[in-house]
């Protein structure tokens, strides 16, 4: 789950992490009204949405009086967004945060993810900050500082220091630069995050350390403990069919061909988009019912991969643990006869129940292909749609 810049600045505000002033506004008059109520010479308008590169795209001006501001949130709200992040089809602006502005001396990048190499968090920095971090990684990998740390979030004071007096924080500025990445590692367990960025954090020309930027993930799974976290979720900027898929706890993921995939398990939905291209075909999404999933469950799963208008062809392919062949099969049947199916189908199982299932499908008097395995189902479904545009 993602949250907005705003919301992630105010839960580490909530940590101690230094941040900017600012206040969240959805119309242009706000905006020229938080202008006048933060009280600086500067302030910046940032256009709230789930992307990187808003400022390059137009989305970040600075303005000098409250008519700036108010002109500036006009061109946004309502705007959709082009970023590299957000794809051709851009995200509409919904949101702004107006923010005082900082006297910037030097930017900075802090990151913190979990990588499975070490088996925990690691924290990132570097000297680096503003730019893409990929970009850094790629060219000047010496740049990015690591330091691995508990998954009790307390990182050594020892640690932070070599960090940031690795990146070159001025040395009366250290100790402030300890504590906010002490303070960082502490929100990223406590609030089971996935991803933890300050880009870019900054010292100041008077003396301060804050995180001018910040991009906060979470982990899913572990959100039942987190209600206050829940709470941010801003659907407009999901798909809704990721939305409706989390209802019914499935999980879909959206891609650019023409081949929706139906699937039981991550790794069995990698292996089955990388067989689907090996043929010559297009993933145009893949929804993982899960293990245990019924026959209801089975049936919205089909209505949410059909209703992508991107899908001119659907290859479910599943392995029978926990979740029966049978199961399966009668979920694709009720699914098939609701919808009037008007596109290709093949069905590959495998697993507890195979026979059973094979055979209700076969019986099912309905335009479903099967197949024996997954090299045959991919290659039945690509040839399928040979023919159609």
């Amino acid at each position: 789950m993602k949250i907005h810049e705003f919301q992630a600045k105010q839960l580490l505000a909530r940590y101690g992490v230094l941040v900017p002033r600012g206040r969240e506004c959805t119309s242009a008059q706000a905006a020229a009204e938080a202008y006048t109520a933060l009280g600086s010479p500067v302030a910046v308008v940032k256009a709230q949405i789930h992307a990187g590169g808003r400022g390059k795209a137009g989305g970040v001006k600075l303005v000098k009086s409250a008519e700036e501001a108010r002109a500036a949130a006009a061109g946004m709200l309502g705007v959709k967004l082009k970023t590299y992040q957000t794809g051709p089809e851009g995200q509409e602006v919904r949101r702004l945060w107006v923010e005082e502005g900082s006297k910037i001396a030097k930017e900075y990048y802090i990151g913190i993810v979990v990588d499975r190499a070490v088996g925990g968090p690691v924290m990132m920095a570097s000297s680096e900050g503003g730019v893409d971090i990929e970009h850094v990684a790629a060219t000047t990998p010496e740049k990015i500082l690591k330091q691995a740390f508990g998954s009790d979030g307390k990182l050594a004071a020892a640690d932070a220091r070599r960090l940031v007096q690795g990146i070159g924080l001025p040395a009366n500025l250290v100790e402030q630069g300890v504590v906010l990445l002490q303070k960082l590692a502490q929100a990223f367990c406590e609030l089971d995050c996935s991803l933890a960025e300050i880009n870019p954090l900054v010292h100041t020309s008077d003396g301060k350390v804050l995180a001018l930027d910040a991009k906060i993930n979470f982990d899913s799974n572990a959100l039942f403990r987190h209600p206050d976290v829940v709470a941010l979720r801003d659907l407009h900027e999901e798909d809704p069919k990721e939305i409706q898929a989390s209802k019914f706890d499935l999980s879909y993921i959206a891609l650019d061909g023409n081949i929706g995939c139906m699937v039981n398990g991550a790794g069995l939905a990698m292996a089955t988009m990388d067989v689907i291209k090996l043929h010559g075909g297009e993933p145009a999404n893949f929804l993982d019912v899960g293990g245990g999933a019924t026959k209801e469950k089975v049936t919205e799963a089909f209505k949410i991969l059909l209703s992508d208008s991107q899908v001119k062809g659907v290859l479910v392919n599943i392995f029978g643990g926990i979740m029966k062949c049978d199961v399966i099969a009668g979920g694709v049947i009720a699914a098939v006869r609701e919808i009037s199916l008007k596109v290709p189908l093949v069905v590959r199982l495998e697993g507890t129940n195979v026979e059973l299932g094979k055979k209700m499908l076969e019986e099912s008097g309905l335009p479903i292909i099967t197949a024996s395995d997954l090299d045959e189902a991919a290659s039945k479904i690509v040839k399928a749609l040979s023919g159609r545009k």
